[in-house]
């Protein structure tokens, strides 16, 4: 075996390691060592600062080593960390508790585990279970986690080479107005339309055993994609005339982002299952699933099993407790509504200067801006996005671009919700800059 050091290897002999020791699960790696991260900045091993403008994986909602996470984690990894799955701790009780009290009812259930591909995968085994079926339904470019039931609901990515998903799974197209397929006279997206179409060819293709319909308020590898008012609602009148549960996956729009504590307030559903991720634990590997009493007490007496090994932990759930409390008494809510009308009239800016900009959408704290060669025909460029990337990073800005097929570049634009006025600034000025230098090399 191999023996520890306390002395850090060389840069050379750090990415020679990576190479020769990790897998590689996704893309390339940043080519930067990072060796500390505070507030919104991250800091590299040699000494580069550089703006987060994803919050992590679109997680750290409260900034990195915010002082009153690393408190609760200081004590509480002190005193009770983890435990046998089905014992209990007071900080999990406190967590369900305390969350059932941000929802409305009849959400007052609570499963909390670690991941959002894991609180997917147990809503829809949930879901299956209660209504005795197995087919789920979900938007073409989801993406929902990479475990089996949960991937094979995921349509943006990772679906090739991997054999067939999940059966039962079916996928309706996305209602981006944008970049409508169903249109009105005026051209504008005809959703309704398009909604009905997508049901015609669910019932055309379902075997009689409809489930369940797991979505995203607002798609985030699908393009920070909103749909507009009134389609979930619509969405589940059609779930309700088929016995279908409706799940509705906030793993980055829930606690405050999009300028409510979530994302589906605006509509004003409540959906029959909700799960919870990345934001819950603020970069911590905290998840929940929650639900109504009528379809836990179903599950339960139908012997609903998912006995994970960090089910319920006592040491994240402590942590779930502090983000409550940072987000209520530092009213992130409202803060997230006013720096993103902040942040929506920075990025407007920079459209009427760069023409490649071809659309800027997204609520509060979550953002996109999309990247065309032509404004009119949308025509998308793979190189522009990964040129504006690189030169924002270069300048110390870490942006993340997603690039999907018959889409241009779309920035996924997500700061934590601590950031100031003058880190948008900044932020918005780098961006500026990259699109302006990217566009003079091409």
């Amino acid at each position: 075996m191999a023996a520890s050091t306390t002395t850090p290897p060389s840069t050379a002999t750090f990415w020679a390691d990576a190479d020769r020791h990790l897998v590689r699960y996704g893309g390339e790696f940043t080519h930067e060592i990072i060796d500390r991260a505070a507030g919104s900045f991250l800091y590299t091993a040699d000494g580069r600062k550089i703006l987060d403008f994803t919050s992590g994986q679109m997680s750290a909602i409260l900034g990195h080593s915010h002082p009153e996470i690393v408190a609760t984690v200081q004590r509480q990894v002190a005193t009770l960390d983890h435990l046998y799955s089905g014992m209990l701790s007071r900080p999990v009780v406190d967590l369900a508790r305390r969350l059932a009290g941000t929802l409305p009812a009849p959400l007052e259930k609570a499963l909390l585990l670690t991941t959002g591909a894991e609180s997917n995968e147990a809503a829809i085994r949930m879901a299956k279970l209660v209504t005795g079926r197995h087919e789920i339904v979900s938007l073409a470019r989801s993406w929902h986690g990479m475990t089996q039931a949960a991937a094979s609901a995921t349509y943006s990515a990772g679906r090739k080479g991997y054999g067939p998903g999940a059966p039962g799974n079916f996928a309706i197209p996305v209602p981006n107005a944008y970049r409508p397929d169903f249109t009105t006279a005026d051209g504008s997206l005809d959703w309704h339309r398009q909604l009905d179409f997508a049901f015609d060819l669910i019932d055309a293709q379902s075997t009689g055993s409809l489930a369940a319909c797991l979505v995203e308020p607002i798609l985030s590898s699908g393009g920070i994609i909103e749909p507009p008012a009134g389609y979930f609602a619509a969405l589940q009148a059609k779930c309700r005339e088929r016995g279908m549960l409706l799940i509705l996956d906030e793993a980055q729009t829930g606690l405050c982002r999009t300028g409510t504590w979530y994302a589906f307030e605006r509509d004003g559903v409540v959906p029959d299952i909700l799960t919870l991720s990345k934001t819950l634990g603020a970069g911590l590997p905290l998840a929940a699933v929650v639900t109504s009493a009528e379809i836990e007490q179903e599950a339960h007496e139908r012997g609903f099993l998912f006995f994970t090994t960090h089910v319920a932990d006592p040491l994240v759930a402590a942590v779930g407790n502090t983000v409550l409390d940072v987000l209520i008494d530092e009213k992130l809510d409202e803060r997230a509504h006013s720096l993103g009308a902040f942040l929506r009239h920075g990025l407007a800016d920079i459209a009427g200067r760069h023409e490649v900009v071809g659309d800027i959408r997204g609520r509060g704290m979550l953002a996109g801006l999309e990247l065309v060669v032509d404004r009119e025909t949308k025509q998308s460029s793979d190189e522009l996005g990964a040129r504006v990337t690189r030169r924002c990073f270069e300048l110390g800005l870490h942006m993340n671009i997603v690039q999907l097929p018959g889409m241009g570049g779309v920035f996924r634009i997500a700061p934590p919700l601590t950031a100031t006025e003058d880190e948008l600034s900044l932020a918005l000025t780098m961006l500026d800059t990259a699109i302006g230098d990217a566009c003079a090399g091409l």
